[in-house]
Protein backbone atom coordinates (compact mmCIF):
# COMPACT_ATOMS: atom_id res chain seq x y z
CA UNK A 1 0.00 0.00 0.00
CA UNK A 2 1.15 3.68 -1.01
CA UNK A 3 2.01 5.66 2.26
CA UNK A 4 -0.11 8.91 1.77
CA UNK A 5 1.69 10.60 4.99
CA UNK A 6 3.78 13.56 4.03
CA UNK A 7 7.18 13.11 3.43
CA UNK A 8 9.92 14.88 5.69
CA UNK A 9 8.96 18.55 6.27
CA UNK A 10 11.42 20.65 3.18
CA UNK A 11 11.02 23.71 6.02
CA UNK A 12 10.77 23.65 9.59
CA UNK A 13 10.45 26.35 12.17
CA UNK A 14 10.93 26.55 15.70
CA UNK A 15 9.90 29.52 18.48
CA UNK A 16 12.25 28.65 21.15
CA UNK A 17 10.67 29.20 24.57
CA UNK A 18 11.20 28.51 28.23
CA UNK A 19 14.76 29.55 28.38
CA UNK A 20 14.33 31.25 31.79
CA UNK A 21 11.65 29.20 32.90
CA UNK A 22 14.33 26.50 33.05
CA UNK A 23 16.74 28.97 34.71
CA UNK A 24 14.17 29.60 37.13
CA UNK A 25 13.62 25.77 38.59
CA UNK A 26 16.94 25.64 38.86
CA UNK A 27 18.21 28.61 40.90
CA UNK A 28 20.17 30.06 38.22
CA UNK A 29 20.06 33.53 36.00
CA UNK A 30 18.06 33.46 33.10
CA UNK A 31 20.85 34.35 31.03
CA UNK A 32 22.22 30.88 32.19
CA UNK A 33 18.96 29.32 30.59
CA UNK A 34 19.95 31.60 27.30
CA UNK A 35 23.53 29.95 26.82
CA UNK A 36 22.36 26.47 27.70
CA UNK A 37 20.18 26.89 24.88
CA UNK A 38 22.55 27.20 22.21
CA UNK A 39 22.61 23.22 22.48
CA UNK A 40 19.30 23.13 21.61
CA UNK A 41 20.34 25.51 18.31
CA UNK A 42 22.97 22.76 17.69
CA UNK A 43 20.86 19.16 18.46
CA UNK A 44 17.99 20.80 16.32
CA UNK A 45 21.07 22.07 13.02
CA UNK A 46 22.19 18.28 13.57
CA UNK A 47 18.92 16.47 13.40
CA UNK A 48 17.66 18.89 10.42
CA UNK A 49 20.78 17.89 8.61
CA UNK A 50 20.17 14.06 9.16
CA UNK A 51 16.33 14.41 7.90
CA UNK A 52 17.01 15.51 5.09
CA UNK A 53 15.47 19.16 5.84
CA UNK A 54 15.83 21.76 3.48
CA UNK A 55 14.98 24.94 5.82
CA UNK A 56 15.63 25.63 9.64
CA UNK A 57 13.84 28.95 10.72
CA UNK A 58 14.92 29.59 14.63
CA UNK A 59 12.72 32.72 16.34
CA UNK A 60 15.94 33.64 18.28
CA UNK A 61 14.91 37.14 19.28
CA UNK A 62 11.43 39.30 18.37
CA UNK A 63 11.08 43.06 18.72
CA UNK A 64 9.45 42.61 21.29
CA UNK A 65 12.27 41.58 23.51
CA UNK A 66 14.01 44.85 23.22
CA UNK A 67 11.56 45.67 26.27
CA UNK A 68 13.09 43.43 28.75
CA UNK A 69 15.66 44.63 31.13
CA UNK A 70 18.79 46.56 29.70
CA UNK A 71 20.95 44.68 31.47
CA UNK A 72 19.71 41.08 30.18
CA UNK A 73 19.10 42.58 26.42
CA UNK A 74 22.90 43.78 26.68
CA UNK A 75 23.97 40.09 27.82
CA UNK A 76 21.66 38.26 25.23
CA UNK A 77 23.45 40.29 22.32
CA UNK A 78 26.82 39.35 23.95
CA UNK A 79 25.88 35.63 23.69
CA UNK A 80 24.53 36.60 20.04
CA UNK A 81 27.50 37.65 18.91
CA UNK A 82 29.90 34.84 20.52
CA UNK A 83 27.17 32.30 19.34
CA UNK A 84 27.76 33.67 16.09
CA UNK A 85 31.69 33.40 16.23
CA UNK A 86 31.55 30.28 17.92
CA UNK A 87 29.09 28.03 15.96
CA UNK A 88 30.68 29.36 12.23
CA UNK A 89 33.21 26.65 12.55
CA UNK A 90 30.77 24.48 12.97
CA UNK A 91 28.57 25.31 10.21
CA UNK A 92 31.35 25.07 7.56
CA UNK A 93 31.57 21.41 8.68
CA UNK A 94 27.96 20.54 8.53
CA UNK A 95 27.97 22.40 5.47
CA UNK A 96 25.05 24.59 7.18
CA UNK A 97 24.23 27.74 4.88
CA UNK A 98 23.34 30.69 7.68
CA UNK A 99 20.26 33.32 6.55
CA UNK A 100 18.67 35.70 9.07
CA UNK A 101 15.31 37.86 8.67
CA UNK A 102 13.77 40.54 11.00
CA UNK A 103 15.08 44.20 11.30
CA UNK A 104 18.50 43.78 11.63
CA UNK A 105 19.81 46.90 11.22
CA UNK A 106 18.21 47.26 15.07
CA UNK A 107 21.25 45.16 15.98
CA UNK A 108 24.12 45.97 17.65
CA UNK A 109 26.68 47.20 14.95
CA UNK A 110 29.14 44.45 16.79
CA UNK A 111 26.34 41.63 16.29
CA UNK A 112 25.52 43.17 12.54
CA UNK A 113 29.28 42.72 11.71
CA UNK A 114 29.72 39.15 13.30
CA UNK A 115 26.69 38.42 11.91
CA UNK A 116 27.30 39.37 8.19
CA UNK A 117 30.92 38.03 8.18
CA UNK A 118 29.35 34.50 9.15
CA UNK A 119 26.76 34.47 6.82
CA UNK A 120 29.14 35.41 4.13
CA UNK A 121 31.67 32.85 5.17
CA UNK A 122 28.97 30.41 4.73
CA UNK A 123 27.24 31.23 2.01
CA UNK A 124 28.44 28.84 -0.27
CA UNK A 125 27.44 25.92 1.17
CA UNK A 126 24.90 23.71 -0.22
CA UNK A 127 23.56 21.73 2.72
CA UNK A 128 20.80 22.86 5.07
CA UNK A 129 20.04 26.73 5.31
CA UNK A 130 19.48 27.70 9.04
CA UNK A 131 17.25 30.84 9.12
CA UNK A 132 17.39 32.87 12.49
CA UNK A 133 15.23 35.18 12.97
CA UNK A 134 16.48 38.59 15.23
CA UNK A 135 14.65 41.57 15.74
CA UNK A 136 11.70 39.77 14.10
CA UNK A 137 8.27 40.94 14.23
CA UNK A 138 5.43 38.89 11.86
CA UNK A 139 3.63 42.57 11.62
CA UNK A 140 6.35 44.29 11.00
CA UNK A 141 7.42 42.16 8.23
CA UNK A 142 3.99 43.08 7.16
CA UNK A 143 3.91 46.67 7.55
CA UNK A 144 7.16 46.85 5.63
CA UNK A 145 6.15 44.66 3.04
CA UNK A 146 3.17 46.81 2.21
CA UNK A 147 5.64 50.17 2.72
CA UNK A 148 8.13 48.65 -0.19
CA UNK A 149 5.02 47.67 -3.03
CA UNK A 150 3.33 51.02 -2.16
CA UNK A 151 6.98 53.05 -2.70
CA UNK A 152 6.74 50.61 -5.95
CA UNK A 153 3.56 51.65 -6.99
CA UNK A 154 4.39 55.37 -6.31
CA UNK A 155 7.54 54.60 -8.68
CA UNK A 156 5.42 53.31 -11.21
CA UNK A 157 7.81 50.09 -10.97
CA UNK A 158 3.67 47.90 -10.44
CA UNK A 159 0.19 48.86 -10.92
CA UNK A 160 -2.09 48.07 -8.20
CA UNK A 161 -4.17 45.72 -9.95
CA UNK A 162 -0.97 43.40 -10.09
CA UNK A 163 -1.10 43.28 -6.16
CA UNK A 164 -1.65 39.62 -5.10
CA UNK A 165 -0.87 36.99 -2.44
CA UNK A 166 1.87 36.09 -4.43
CA UNK A 167 2.99 39.41 -5.14
CA UNK A 168 2.77 40.33 -1.20
CA UNK A 169 4.85 37.38 -0.60
CA UNK A 170 7.66 38.70 -2.69
CA UNK A 171 8.06 41.84 -0.75
CA UNK A 172 8.32 39.43 2.71
CA UNK A 173 11.85 39.21 4.03
CA UNK A 174 11.34 35.20 3.84
CA UNK A 175 10.38 35.81 0.06
CA UNK A 176 13.84 33.50 -0.75
CA UNK A 177 12.21 30.48 1.41
CA UNK A 178 9.38 28.26 1.28
CA UNK A 179 6.57 28.60 4.39
CA UNK A 180 7.15 26.61 6.86
CA UNK A 181 5.43 22.77 7.00
CA UNK A 182 5.95 22.54 10.22
CA UNK A 183 5.92 24.53 13.09
CA UNK A 184 7.43 23.47 16.61
CA UNK A 185 6.91 25.70 19.79
CA UNK A 186 8.34 24.66 22.93
CA UNK A 187 7.88 25.20 27.03
CA UNK A 188 4.08 24.04 26.59
CA UNK A 189 2.76 27.78 25.58
CA UNK A 190 0.17 27.55 22.68
CA UNK A 191 0.07 30.59 20.80
CA UNK A 192 2.40 32.02 17.52
CA UNK A 193 4.06 35.27 19.83
CA UNK A 194 4.35 37.06 16.31
CA UNK A 195 6.28 34.80 14.55
CA UNK A 196 5.50 34.42 10.63
CA UNK A 197 2.31 35.42 10.75
CA UNK A 198 1.08 35.14 7.08
CA UNK A 199 3.60 32.34 6.31
CA UNK A 200 1.90 30.12 8.83
CA UNK A 201 -0.99 30.03 7.25
CA UNK A 202 -1.18 25.84 6.11
CA UNK A 203 1.65 24.97 8.62
CA UNK A 204 1.20 21.99 10.94
CA UNK A 205 1.80 23.05 14.72
CA UNK A 206 3.52 20.85 16.74
CA UNK A 207 3.89 21.84 20.68
CA UNK A 208 5.98 20.50 23.47
CA UNK A 209 5.95 21.15 27.01
CA UNK A 210 9.93 20.60 26.75
CA UNK A 211 11.94 23.81 27.52
CA UNK A 212 14.17 24.69 24.74
CA UNK A 213 17.84 23.92 27.06
CA UNK A 214 16.04 20.71 27.05
CA UNK A 215 15.54 20.03 23.34
CA UNK A 216 16.95 17.51 22.07
CA UNK A 217 17.54 15.50 18.71
CA UNK A 218 15.02 12.62 19.71
CA UNK A 219 12.35 16.04 20.36
CA UNK A 220 12.95 17.03 17.08
CA UNK A 221 12.50 12.94 15.53
CA UNK A 222 9.12 13.38 17.57
CA UNK A 223 7.94 16.04 16.22
CA UNK A 224 8.65 15.07 12.58
CA UNK A 225 7.16 11.89 13.55
CA UNK A 226 3.41 13.71 14.52
CA UNK A 227 4.09 15.76 11.44
CA UNK A 228 4.32 12.88 8.85
CA UNK A 229 0.91 11.03 10.77
CA UNK A 230 -1.16 13.90 9.68
CA UNK A 231 -2.75 14.59 6.25
CA UNK A 232 -2.30 18.39 4.88
CA UNK A 233 -5.24 19.48 3.04
CA UNK A 234 -4.52 22.93 2.14
CA UNK A 235 -7.83 23.59 3.10
CA UNK A 236 -9.87 20.79 0.55
CA UNK A 237 -11.11 17.63 1.50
Amino acid sequence: MKDSSPPVPRHIAIILDGNGRWAKQRGLSRIFGHEQGSRAVRQSVEGCGELGVEFLTLYAFSQENWQRPKAEVAALMTLLQKFLKDTTPELMERNVRLQAIGRLHELPASCQKQLHASIAATAENTGLTLVLALSYSGRAEMIDAVKSIVREVGEGHIDEAMINADLFGKHLYTRCYPDPDLLIRTSGEMRLSNFLLWQLSYTEIYFTPTLWPDFRKEDLLAAVQDYRNRQRRYGSL
